[in-house]
C-alpha cells in the first residue's frame, strides 16, 4: 500500500538587540500541529554574525521538534504493540 502525504513547516526567526536569536518552527501534519523552539546568544566578545545565530537557533528549534516527533512515535508504537523497544533501538525503524 502506497502512502503519500504533505506536511507543512513554518519557521519564524526573531533577533533581539542584545544579540539573542530565537527560532520557532511549527509543523502542520494536516491533523495536528507541533512546534519547537531554539535560542542562540552571541558572546559579547565575538563579532555578531546574524547568519550564525540564525543557524544555531533554527538547528536547535528543529532538534526540539525532532525529539518531540520521536517521542510521539515511541508512544504510538507502544500503544499499538504493547511493550516494545524504544524507536531509537528498534531495528525496523533505525534513527
Amino acid at each position: 500500500m502506497s502512502h503519500t502525504g504533505e506536511w507543512k513547516v513554518r519557521l519564524h526567526l526573531f533577533e533581539e538587540d542584545d544579540g539573542t536569536t530565537k527560532a520557532h518552527v511549527v509543523l502542520d501534519t494536516g491533523t495536528t500541529e507541533m512546534s519547537g523552539s531554539g535560542t542562540a546568544h552571541c558572546n559579547p566578545a565575538d563579532r555578531n554574525v546574524p547568519e550564525i545565530g540564525d543557524e544555531l537557533a533554527v538547528g536547535r528549534a528543529m532538534d526540539d521538534l525532532a525529539q518531540q516527533l520521536l517521542n510521539t512515535a515511541d508512544r504510538d508504537i507502544q500503544g499499538m504493540a504493547g511493550s516494545r523497544p524504544n524507536t531509537r533501538q528498534t531495528a525496523a525503524w533505525p534513527v
